[in-house]
């Protein structure tokens, strides 16, 4: 089987992923078609290499443009034309908005009274509104022809109708007033209505054209985290060469410090090693021979020999990346509820405006043609869908303004949708639920193991006791020579209490053991609990899920150290309200079991996933899935961006990755965990702004539409009618401003 992948140029919907993949799937050989509307691409699987011109054709003939470069500049491709499409798009909607600013001066009672003459001449109003109608509208004429040639209505083709109608109603009033004259109708051109809806449509595009412009770089920032180079070890000699020139069972040289180009298995060496990229934890992992490392992890301290097992496309990163990419891509775009009313609707107001013409046409009075051609007008003006066109635009327009302000970031329309449907929310652990940093919280002197020093979960009883404030000295003089994770914990911790620290000699790093010096003449040692002693306090803190060094003095115990990702202020109320709310509330995390099951206790969480790496993440997202429920899933790291893409709606924490920011379709730029249930009570007060919009729009049109066919209403009126029907739209959705989230 063959796979071609290229671009498709002006796809905006799901309806042009519809169309696209139904006119490749045309072409001779073609055996599947996937078009994914988040990158932009397509992937064509065909039994042999199709031609170049063939899909050029096919995607033409519905009204798209295929782009097909080579692999390494397809992606630049892209980027070039979104650029350009934006371009494009903003400099429409600002001449849209500004001329139809200028008609609405010349035209609108109570405002023209105060506007220069030349404004007021209805043909200049034409010129302005030609120019709106038939060149800024022009995508939009192009994808309603697309539609209508499928058998298809949606919102394209009610708003180039109803706009249309408009523009050519004001066209025949300009040029032909003495028709209306003659008639004694006072008739009036309503070219203010087409220009100005089409500016606010074509406003509602660029802003979400903006917003998707973005989603291809979390593929990007995912590759850019890969090493570059790789020292191998070749004849005995030790060579840099690129990462695309290393094949399985190499081995390779990894200093402090160093990114891990591959996966691979240590042969020899010990190290500890920062994995935060894939499991999400702080804490380092430490390393000994026959261990796995993966790569684009983060060597710590020791320098370390190991085998290359994966390259490529096979590596861990490699296969996250493909899982953001197809997960991206699977997503079915919502169906808008507008677009559902606009494929019965369209049909049915061009029958009855023909209808109508026939009908007056035939059994009306003398003269039965001009008043059949008025009132068929009539029908297709109060018909016209500017007010179906805006309920949805608006109130995600303000939903996303209220949103940003209370510092939830909406990436798109369909984010917002879906959110108030959540029924279950998974949670990432560290960084989410945690700050995600190392801290002291625990201090015990072996002397005195009743009394702790510092404690995140209480604050510290009185001034501190000499045995702690000695211990603790010790630790952190002998740590700040040291280059861990936890050692760098302590000092920070020592610094903020102002302790005083001591000179060390003969310092030594004892890889995956901890480190010792020599403090006043006296051997201290910090780090693993030796075998030969035991603590019971120490695993009682283990039971906890905090990490615990041990101090000994001379070769003897003299006390501990306990370490923590401690818990956000946030969290434990969010999840309340959740729980409340009846969303049932998921912690995941690649940390082990003990701190999972010590951290969903004390938020509440009653359902824990421990252990778990990233495309597991992905995994028990689905099985929610398969089970019906909405599921969102909250995260900050690389690690959890597979599971962001691939939930119904994904939530980023601003102090997160740009990785897991630009997977996710929500980012909580205020770092609080209770802007989650805020973003579910404003995505349910957008949703009932929206359908109240709808319903207003649609009574509008059943309501009318028969009085236009009876010819008790005339265009003007309906003009009218139609305009104030889309203002009332829009002050609605204005109201969503008071809402309370």
């Amino acid at each position: 089987m063959n796979k071609q992948t290229f671009a498709i140029r002006g796809m905006h919907c799901a309806s042009c992923v519809y169309t696209s993949e139904k006119a490749l799937k045309t072409i001779s050989g073609v055996t599947d078609v996937v078009v994914n509307l988040a990158t932009g691409k397509a992937t064509l699987t065909s039994d042999a290499p199709v031609e170049k011109n063939k899909i050029v054709d096919a995607v033409k003939s519905v009204g798209y443009q295929a782009l097909i470069e080579n692999d390494g500049t397809l992606d630049d491709k892209i980027k070039t034309e979104k650029i350009k499409e934006l371009k494009d798009l903003k400099i429409k909607v600002f001449v849209s908005l500004f001329l139809g600013g200028v008609i609405v001066w010349g035209s609108f009672p109570g405002i023209m009274d105060f506007a220069p003459t030349l404004f007021k001449n209805f043909y200049f109003q034409f010129v302005l509104a030609a120019i709106v109608q038939f060149w800024a509208a022009g995508d939009l004429y192009r994808a309603a022809i697309s539609s209508l040639k499928h058998r298809t209505a949606n919102m394209d083709v009610l708003v180039v109708i109803g706009t249309t109608v408009a523009f050519l109603y004001s066209i025949f009033v300009t040029f032909f007033p003495n028709f209306f004259m003659d008639l004694k109708i006072e008739a009036m051109p309503y070219f203010d209505v087409s220009t100005v809806i089409i500016g606010l449509i074509l406003l509602g595009r660029y802003l979400e054209a903006q917003a998707k412009a973005g989603t291809g770089e979390a593929i990007k920032k995912l590759i850019g985290l890969q090493a570059k180079t790789a020292r191998v070890i070749r004849n005995k000699k030790e060579i840099d060469i690129p990462i695309d020139e290393v094949t399985a069972g190499d081995l390779i040289r990894v200093r402090p410090g160093e990114k891990i180009p591959v996966d691979g298995i240590i042969v020899e060496g010990e190290s500890a090693i920062d994995e935060s990229m894939v499991t999400g934890e702080s804490m380092p992992s430490s390393k000994y021979k026959g261990d796995i490392v993966i790569g684009a992890t983060m060597n710590k301290s020791g320098s370390f020999i190991y085998k290359a097992t994966k390259v490529g496309a096979d590596t861990m990163l490699s296969q996250i990346i493909k899982l953001v990419e197809e997960a991206q891509g699977s997503k079915a775009p919502i169906q808008r509820l507008a677009d559902i009313i606009s494929s019965y609707f369209v049909p049915i107001v061009i029958m009855l405006a023909v209808s109508t013409f026939v009908s007056w046409y035939v059994f009306g009075p003398s003269g039965g043609l001009i008043l059949a051609m008025l009132n068929s007008i009539a029908v297709l003006i109060i018909a016209c869908p500017c007010a179906m066109g805006l309920a949805t635009p608006t109130a995600i327009m303000v939903g996303t303004g209220i949103g940003a302000e209370h510092g939830i970031l909406i990436k798109d329309a369909e984010s917002l949708e879906t959110t108030h449907k959540v029924k279950t929310i998974i949670f990432d652990k560290t960084g989410t639920l945690t700050n995600g940093k190392p801290e002291v919280t625990d201090v015990i002197a072996i002397n005195d193991a009743q009394q702790r020093v510092f404690s995140s979960a209480t604050p510290p009883r009185g001034p501190l006791a000499i045995p702690q404030k000695q211990l603790f000295s010790l630790a952190a003089s002998i740590e700040k020579l040291s280059e861990h994770p936890l050692g760098e914990a302590i000092v920070k911790k020592a610094e903020e209490e102002k302790l005083v620290l001591s000179e060390v000699e003969g310092f030594k790093s004892l890889t995956g053991k901890g480190v010792e010096g020599i403090v006043d003449g006296k051997k201290i040692y910090v780090g693993r609990l030796l075998k030969s002693d035991s603590f019971t306090d120490g695993e009682n803190l283990k039971k906890q899920g905090k990490t615990v060094v041990y101090v000994y003095i001379e070769n003897k115990l003299a006390g501990l150290v306990a370490i923590a990702d401690t818990i956000k202020e946030s969290a434990k109320e969010a999840i309340l309200t959740l729980n409340k709310m009846g969303i049932e509330t998921v912690m995941i995390t690649g940390d082990n079991e003990a701190t999972a099951k010590a951290i969903g206790k004390k938020l509440g969480i009653k359902k824990v996933l421990a252990e778990v790496m990233p495309q597991d993440k992905e995994r028990e997202v689905k099985k929610f899935q398969k089970e019906g429920k909405v599921v969102a899933m909250v995260g900050d790291g690389i690690n959890d961006a597979p599971a962001l893409a691939a939930a119904d709606i994904g939530i980023a924490m601003g102090t997160g990755t740009d990785v897991a920011i630009e997977a996710a379709g929500i980012t909580l730029v205020n770092k609080n965990l209770i802007s989650v249930v805020s973003a579910i009570k404003l995505s349910k007060q957008t949703m009932k702004t929206i359908k109240l919009n709808l319903f207003w729009a649609f009574a509008y049109n059943v309501i009318l539409i028969p009085v236009a066919m009876m010819g008790l209403i005339s265009p003007i009126l309906a003009s009218g009618a139609m305009a104030f029907s889309s203002i009332s739209v829009i002050t609605n959705s204005l109201l969503l401003k008071r809402a309370k989230i």
